[in-house]
């Protein structure tokens, strides 16, 4: 699976007002710090060197501005933040440079005494324009990392909210653990000693509930936990639904050190059991794949007849959004394609 990019930010109505004061403010500061002395520097001579100030200073905004966004659109994650800024302190001189030039040409067919293309004016112009360039792209790295700060501060709540508020459904949903684990012990020692596979589907079934409360204390679980949780799921299953399952796992000799939000794949897998007929005459076909950056669950899609357990996609959604809250580097991806219903979920940093 390929990682995803970030879109850059593209211009906003707040972006707009930034420049309507921004480009202002700034040539006035410019042509106040860079008035001569003598009557040139007069305060009256001060309105046509802000203009001019002001015509070099959108300029440079405008062109920084397209060089900031080029490249946000290219290292847009907060991983590559070092290299989009070594990017920009290289090319930032190379643009001031050729900005001085493309901006001075018209003035010096106007104003030649003014505004000379000798070697040393336009390099004295282009080592100044650096300062607008600064100021440009530090205003906007600056407004594009309190952006993200502030998005991340919100994922962070809404990923608090959401485990609080399963936590609270689980705790409603559920028995009191001790009880159920003594109950199923005692159930364990009632079973026959030479009846193994109930004694087994016992154990399975404890390991299953056990796995449950522990993964949801956690807003991720390593991979290698979930798959044999998974297991271990599919293995009841397959007690219940007999030769109407052919279910297998797919990981490889080695998993990735990755990590998925708990229960995940297991919701998947259970989704196709309930939402897909398993008979004799249709065995449901089911795999867990697991790729580089990936665990994919793959089911035949025969869904079941009307009335009996229609889906209403609230769970594909739920997990969708588990998923952006985590920050997974892609979303989560459904496809249902001749005849086979797939979900894909990106593994999460270990």
């Amino acid at each position: 699976m390929r990682a995803a990019t970030l879109p850059a930010t593209a211009p906003t109505r707040r972006d707009g007002r930034v420049m309507a004061w921004g480009i202002p403010l700034l040539s006035l500061l410019i042509a106040l710090a860079t008035r001569p002395a003598g009557p040139a520097g007069a305060w009256s001579h001060l309105g046509p060197q802000w203009l001019f100030s002001a015509y070099f200073t959108t300029g440079y905004w405008l062109a920084n501005r397209a060089l900031w966004q080029w490249l946000l659109g290219r290292l847009p994650l907060a991983t590559q933040t070092a290299r989009r800024l070594w990017t920009l302190a290289g090319l930032a001189p190379l643009l001031a440079t050729a900005a001085t030039l493309a901006l001075q040409l018209p003035l010096h067919w106007l104003l030649p005494q003014w505004f000379p293309l000798t070697p040393g004016s336009l390099a004295s112009s282009a080592a100044f324009s650096l300062l607008p360039t600064a100021a440009v792209l530090t205003l906007y790295e600056a407004a594009y990392f309190f952006g993200q700060w502030q998005a991340n501060q919100r994922r962070a709540d809404q990923l608090a909210q959401a485990a609080t508020q399963a936590q609270l459904d689980a705790l409603a949903r559920q028995l009191d653990p001790h009880f159920l684990f003594n109950s199923l012990n005692t159930l364990s020692a009632l079973i026959e000693p030479t009846n193994e596979a109930a004694q087994h589907y016992v154990e399975g079934l404890a390991d299953v509930y056990r796995y449950v409360l522990l993964a949801r204390q956690h807003p991720t679980v390593p991979l290698t936990e979930e798959l044999a949780f998974v297991r271990t799921y599919l293995a009841l299953q397959q007690v219940r639904f007999g030769v109407a399952l052919q279910a297998s796992v797919e990981a490889g000799p080695a998993a990735p050190a990755g990590r998925v939000a708990p229960l995940s794949v297991q919701e998947l897998v259970e989704n196709a059991l309930k939402h897909n007929e398993a008979s004799r005459a249709r065995p449901l076909r089911l795999r867990v794949l697991v790729g580089p950056d990936f665990v994919q669950v793959e089911n035949t899609y025969q869904p079941r007849p009307a009335g009996l357990a229609p889906s209403t996609g609230t769970g594909l959604a739920n997990l969708r959004q588990r998923y952006a809250l985590l920050s997974a580097s892609v979303p989560v991806v459904v496809v249902q394609a001749d005849g086979v219903f797939t979900v894909t979920l990106p593994l999460l940093p270990a």
